[in-house]
C-alpha cells in the first residue's frame, strides 16, 4: 500500500523491504528513530520474579480508627483467608491512633498464599468529611433541588489537604482535588 506511511514517498514503489533500508528511508524522510535500552536497574531480575508472592485475595474494609478488634467486620473477612487477626488489629490500631476515635478508615488489605498480608490505610471518604464539616447526618434526598447545608471554600481546601496525604491522591494537584470535592458536595446537596 503505497502512501500509507510518511516514508513511502522516499521508498518508492519498487524498493525492497529490508529492515535496514526502511531505517535509512525513514531517516531520509525526516522521521526520527530512537531506541531506548532499559538500564539494568529497571529490568526485573529472575531473583525479583521468584521473590514475588502469589496473591490470594484483596480485601477492602472500613474500620473505625483505633478500634480494630477480631470481631465483625474484621474477624470474618480475615479469618476466611486464615490471616493473623491480632497482628492486623495491633498494627492497624498503631497506625490510626493519631485519628479521632470512631473515624471510618478505608483499608485495602492484600493477602498472600503463605498466610502473610500487607495493608494500606486511607483517610475517610470525602462524603464523610463533608458531612462532618456541614454538621449533617445524611445528604439531601433531592440534590440540585434542595440544599441541606452550605460550606465555604476554606472547608473544601482543608479537606483537599487531608485527602492529598492519601497514597492514591499524591499525584493530584490541590486544585483538582478541590474540584472533585466540590462536585461531591453538589451531588450531596451541599452548597459551596
Amino acid at each position: 500500500m503505497l502512501g500509507s506511511h510518511p516514508y513511502d514517498a522516499a521508498r518508492g514503489a519498487g524498493a525492497s523491504a529490508t529492515p535496514s533500508r526502511h531505517l535509512a528511508q525513514r531517516r531520509a524522510a525526516g522521521i526520527s528513530i530512537t531506541y531506548r535500552r532499559r538500564p539494568v536497574s529497571e529490568m526485573a531480575t529472575l531473583k525479583d520474579l521468584a521473590a514475588r508472592k502469589p496473591v490470594l485475595a484483596t480485601i477492602r474494609l472500613i474500620v473505625p480508627a483505633g478500634a480494630a478488634r477480631p470481631a465483625p467486620p474484621v474477624g470474618p473477612a480475615l479469618g476466611f483467608y486464615r490471616l493473623n487477626l491480632m497482628a492486623f488489629c495491633k498494627d492497624f490500631n498503631a497506625r490510626t491512633q493519631k485519628y479521632k476515635a470512631e473515624t471510618p478508615m478505608q483499608v485495602t488489605l492484600t493477602a498472600y498464599k503463605d498466610s502473610t498480608f500487607e495493608f494500606v490505610v486511607k483517610s475517610p471518604s470525602v462524603s464523610w468529611f463533608l458531612k462532618k464539616a456541614a454538621g449533617i447526618e445524611t445528604a439531601s434526598s433531592r440534590p440540585g433541588h434542595s440544599n441541606v447545608s452550605s460550606l465555604t471554600l476554606r472547608h473544601v481546601y482543608e479537606i483537599a489537604k487531608l485527602k492529598q496525604a492519601d497514597p492514591f491522591c499524591k499525584h493530584m494537584s490541590l486544585e483538582a482535588l478541590c474540584k472533585s470535592i466540590i462536585g461531591t458536595a453538589n451531588s450531596m446537596g451541599i452548597e459551596i
